[in-house]
């Protein structure tokens, strides 16, 4: 301890070059953190891991009419349970055939529609993005981030389709925009709200457009 009453000089150069360190720490952390874990990771990402089982029913409300569809998930083996009020079939995605891929084609659009902020990690390299800090959003016009992500011409159920996610400065995403085909023209605009924490998983349960009477939204989800 006395050598530092000797060293009062020593002591302050070495405990600024500890603080320098440490903000180039986490510089180079926040660098490494690309925007699509930013937005995966306040959305529970981390507890993905521990998820044995998702359950889910995806309903559609337009105008007047209903729509609806439960899906049961088993990410780690891959077992899927499809299930109507008419019918359940079961598959395991790993073992598909022509007919089980219509199916299966619900199922990836489904999904999306709840977890597309950890599909972000997913499909990395299966998109191109950019990321713009200061832009309109197309709803609520309000200035937000913007990030868009454009697939692939090649594999998937929709090649070359393109997202764009609108998100503060909290990274929870707000609004979104599909455009098929990466065209410049919006093909749906909608809302994402109504988050719930289940079980560590931060999900947005309902989307809505600026206009007409379209709800699209999840009810019944379980985790194990």
């Amino acid at each position: 301890m006395k050598k530092y009453l000797f060293v009062p000089v020593l002591f302050l150069v070495l405990f600024g070059s500890c603080k320098n360190d440490e903000k180039k720490q986490k510089e180079t952390i926040d660098k490494e953190s690309t925007v699509l874990e930013k937005i995966a990771d306040v959305n529970g990402y981390e507890n993905w891991k521990n998820i044995e089982r998702i359950k889910f029913t995806f309903n559609v409300d337009r105008d007047s009419s209903h729509f609806e569809r439960t899906w049961q998930w088993h990410p780690k083996t891959n077992d899927v349970v499809f299930m109507t009020h008419e019918d359940t079939l079961r598959y395991n995605r790993t073992k598909m055939d022509s007919v089980i891929a219509k199916t299966d084609a619900g199922f990836i659009n489904d999904k999306y529609w709840m977890l597309a902020p950890y599909q972000l990690v997913w499909d990395r390299n299966s998109f191109q993005y950019t990321h713009t800090d200061s832009v309109q959003a197309p709803m609520s016009k309000d200035i937000m981030q913007k990030l868009t992500i454009v697939y692939g011409n090649e594999g998937g159920y929709t090649p070359g389709d393109a997202y764009d996610f609108y998100f503060g400065d909290d990274y929870i995403i707000k609004e979104w925009v599909f455009r098929r085909g990466n065209q410049e023209e919006p093909n749906m605009i909608t809302s994402w709200e109504d988050y719930k924490n289940i079980d560590g998983l931060n999900i947005a349960t309902m989307h809505k457009m600026g206009e007409g009477n379209f709800q699209l939204y999840f009810t019944g989800i379980e985790v194990e």
